[in-house]
């Protein structure tokens, strides 16, 4: 037992690893420093691979959206000048318009969430007229509403001269959805849905012969007869110069017989493995 005022002794063990720990803790922090400071003269990336983005990182966009309620909603809108197209954007269920816009004077309830607004910002930076409508309830419905955008989205492109030009939309789970169904009523250019694997048994029940419950294809894009299917439809029309495009992306989906670009990457990389 050790006597009373007696000065315990350090454990050895503890005084020979403190250099070593110091030496140590000094190297990684050295290390760290020069990952930072020292990449080349390049700004640091996220650990993903892609470029940090500031919050906004649009100087030359501004928001200055006009707000309107039509049929009972919330219609918000901004048009950069000469714009090149439009783009209808669908939120998903609990979202609304005012989501897309920053908090201004003239949308004092507008709230900006962060990636709703950067694809706003990204869109007028691109020149695209933007419209962002509410829907009527907590999640969007393919009935009647469905009606009620279309025909908004109508009025407000004829109202500011815009009806010539493309139109796409973008939606996200209810809203990806309600883009899919609204594709029936209304010619976009293109659409993008995200988190929602679309409603496209809306679109045209001839479609639902051509996949299966799982969105594959039946048969080799050669044997079904889309155009057949596509020539029923009077409100699609296809450009007889892209008949020899789909065809060809047909049969890539059946993925049994054609030509693809998808694993260029690795191609290119075998190629040039070997150029020495």
């Amino acid at each position: 037992m050790a006597k009373r005022g007696a000065k315990l002794k350090a454990w050895p063990g503890l005084q020979n690893c403190r250099v070593p720990v110091v030496v140590t803790c000094l190297v990684v922090i050295l290390v760290l420093l020069i990952l930072l400071f020292c990449n080349n003269g390049k700004s640091p990336d996220s650990s993903f691979g892609y470029p940090i983005k500031k919050w906004n990182s649009f100087e030359s966009v501004q928001f200055n959206p006009t707000i309107e309620l039509r049929n009972g909603t919330d219609v918000i809108w901004q048009i950069p000048s000469l714009p090149k197209a439009v783009l209808f954007v669908a939120h998903g269920c609990d979202g609304r318009a005012a989501n897309f816009w920053d908090r201004s004077s003239s949308c004092p309830n507008c709230i900006g969430l962060p990636e709703e607004r950067l694809l706003v910002l990204h869109a007028l930076a691109r020149k695209f007229a933007v419209i962002t409508i509410s829907s009527a309830g907590r999640c969007w419905t393919f009935g009647e509403e469905r009606l009620i955008v279309k025909n908004i989205i109508q009025w407000w492109a004829q109202t500011h001269n815009l009806e010539s030009l493309p139109l796409v939309a973008l939606g996200a789970s209810s809203g990806g959805y309600f883009v899919s169904a609204l594709a029936t009523n209304l010619r976009f250019s293109s659409i993008t849905l995200m988190i929602a694997a679309g409603k496209f048994d809306q679109m045209d029940i001839t479609v639902k012969s051509f996949v299966d419950g799982n969105g594959y294809m039946k048969k080799d894009g050669r044997a079904t007869r889309w155009k057949e299917a596509l020539r029923e439809r009077k409100n699609l029309v296809l450009d007889k110069s892209m008949v020899q495009h789909v065809q060809e992306e047909l049969n890539l989906a059946f993925a049994h017989h054609e030509m693809t670009s998808l694993q260029s990457e690795q191609i290119f990389k075998w190629f040039e493995s070997h150029l020495n």
